[in-house]
């Protein structure tokens, strides 16, 4: 009897596994076959191990980065708060090179001009230079590679305003055209950012994020314009703030800012080419000259010399 009810449960048990199996075949069997389908033609991707995950990482993002960060915590207390403002507005007018802040380009001056240092002092002690010689290369190279970080700062500033200056008609043009084919100011902006390419069509892209983000428009035409920091930039900017809160028309005040630009562009390659003559001056007395004397005078003066010697 025993034995006979075991029976029955161990049958009850394969009934019951056998029809959740086919039930469940019956419901999800088909999607298990696509699936199986898609792996065979495309082919399951395999998972990638952690450290190969890591070591994708950018040697910069992975050690460089974090070093400077961790050095410039220690270095807080030497930086003056009015200082360190300057420089992260200087940063952020270069476009944030290496995504570095104020603290952590402090580090790379101090980096830069110990490193600089002890290679002039030990290139003039490999070239059997005396010491006083090697001390005094060194102690040139240590202001000189504190300066090296301030100057590429500089150039890179420059250089964007440069770009911006020369761009920003051009796209102004572009904005123009496009909202007064109909499109949106946002439409037209990304439009300009795909149609370019540059400094103003990365701009243009940050904004539009931000403003999809939800900071307000005029917010963000500020921040670019502060980004950047060139006149024209922020005249328009200005502008376009100004036409959005009043509800002026902002197809009429592009078209007054392209015009301006172009005005501005033309009167500053006008200068240009007025200060063209006075530079060249310069190299044609140092160089050209002296040149043109000797050959044109040369023998007269050697005739000159042989008359009297005689």
């Amino acid at each position: 009897m025993e034995n006979l009810l075991q029976l029955i449960v161990g049958m009850i048990f394969f009934a019951v596994t056998f029809a959740t199996l086919v039930l469940y075949r019956l419901v999800f069997g088909e999607r298990i076959q696509v699936a199986q389908r898609m792996d065979q033609v495309v082919g399951s991707p395999a998972p990638i191990p952690v450290r190969e995950l890591e070591l994708s990482v950018p040697l910069y993002q992975r050690a460089i980065h974090p070093a400077l960060s961790t050095m410039a915590r220690w270095l807080t207390r030497f930086i003056p708060s009015a200082r360190e403002k300057e420089l992260q507005k200087k940063i952020i007018y270069a476009g944030n090179p290496g995504h570095l802040d104020a603290k952590e380009w402090v580090v790379v001056k101090y980096l830069g001009a110990v490193g600089l240092g002890f290679f002039f002092w030990s290139w003039a002690g490999m070239a059997g230079k005396a010491l006083p010689q090697c001390l005094l290369l060194g102690a040139t190279g240590v202001p000189l590679g504190w300066l090296l970080p301030d100057l590429y700062l500089n150039s890179r500033i420059r250089n964007r305003k440069t770009q911006v200056e020369k761009s920003l008609p051009d796209a102004l043009d572009l904005l123009t055209v496009s909202v007064e084919a109909g499109l949106g100011f946002d439409g037209a902006l990304m439009k300009v950012a795909e149609k370019t390419k540059g400094i103003m069509a990365d701009e243009f892209i940050l904004m539009l994020q931000e403003c999809h983000m939800g900071k307000p428009r005029r917010e963000a035409l500020r921040d670019m314009a502060t980004r950047l920091d060139v006149d024209d930039l922020s005249s328009f900017c200005g502008s376009i703030i100004l036409a959005d809160t009043l509800g002026i028309s902002i197809g009429n005040v592009l078209r007054t800012q392209s015009q301006q630009m172009r005005q501005k562009r033309r009167q500053k390659t006008e200068e240009l080419a007025m200060k063209a003559p006075i530079k060249m001056l310069f190299p044609m007395v140092f160089f050209i000259f002296p040149a043109i004397f000797v050959i044109l005078l040369g023998p007269a003066a050697l005739q000159i010399m042989k008359a009297f010697a005689n």
